[in-house]
C-alpha cells in the first residue's frame, strides 16, 4: 500500500493546564515536544483569533502540526499531519495530551493519499471518557427524565 501521509486529529475536552492563555509558552513547549519526537521544525507561528481562541502552527520538514486553543472552554483541537508512509504520530500525540491533561479525548486517524487500495477510507475513531464525565452525563439524564415527568404531571393537572 502506498500512502502519502498519516493524519491524526484530536479533540481535548476539559483541559487542566493553566498555561492555555500563554501562547509563547505553549509554542515553545510544542516546539520542544515536536523536536524530541524526531521532527525538524522549519517555521512556527501563533495568532490570537479572538479573546479565548488562539491558533498555533508548526511547519515541519515531515509535515505540520496545528492547534486551536479555546482557553475559556478548556478545549484544544489538534491536527498532526506527517508526510511519511511509516509515520507514527502517536508519540507526539501522547506528549501533547500529557501537556494539556484533558478529561476526555476524541481521536481520528486517517491514511492520506492511499493509492494502494480500492476500499472506502473510513476514519478510525477512539473515545476515552473519564469516569467523572460518565457520572456527569448520568446526572443530566436523570434530571431530564425527572423534569419531563414533572412537566407532564403539571400539564395533566392544568387540563
Amino acid at each position: 500500500m502506498k500512502l502519502l501521509a498519516r493524519h491524526l486529529t484530536a479533540d481535548f475536552y476539559n483541559c487542566k493546564n493553566n498555561k492555555m492563555t500563554e501562547n509563547a509558552t505553549m509554542l515553545n513547549t510544542l516546539r520542544g515536544l515536536v523536536g524530541a519526537c524526531g521532527y525538524q521544525v522549519l517555521r512556527t507561528d501563533s495568532a490570537v483569533m479572538e479573546e479565548g481562541h488562539a491558533c498555533l502552527v508548526l511547519l515541519c520538514k515531515q509535515g505540520h502540526i496545528t492547534m486551536h486553543i479555546y482557553s475559556k472552554l478548556l478545549y484544544v483541537a489538534l491536527d498532526i499531519f506527517i508526510c511519511d508512509e511509516q509515520a507514527n504520530p502517536d508519540m507526539l500525540f501522547r506528549a501533547i495530551k500529557h501537556f494539556f491533561k484533558p478529561d476526555k479525548v476524541r481521536t481520528t486517524f486517517l491514511k492520506r493519499g492511499d493509492f494502494g487500495s480500492n476500499r472506502d477510507a473510513k476514519p478510525k475513531i477512539k473515545n476515552r471518557i473519564a469516569p467523572v464525565r460518565r457520572f456527569r452525563n448520568t446526572s443530566v439524564k436523570v434530571l431530564r427524565s425527572t423534569s419531563s415527568k414533572v412537566i407532564r404531571i403539571l400539564a395533566h393537572k392544568n387540563s
